[in-house]
């Protein structure tokens, strides 16, 4: 059986629904488009969300 991760919206998201989503599945990290979900998502190994996120810290 394979878990769906569980996706949250960023504190950042606008009113109006706007926004992507993040998950934090074992292998790294997971973003979708909140608008549409069903669409699927964007998986990200953990080595190159950890250097994604170095970068938008700066």
């Amino acid at each position: 059986m394979i878990n769906e991760p569980v996706f949250r919206k960023s504190s950042y998201s606008g009113v109006n629904g706007d926004c992507v989503e993040v998950a934090d599945p074992t292998c790294g990290a997971a973003v979708r488009d909140s608008k549409n979900p069903s669409k699927g998502h964007f998986p990200f190994p953990a080595d190159e969300w950890s250097a994604f996120l170095r970068s938008a810290h700066r």
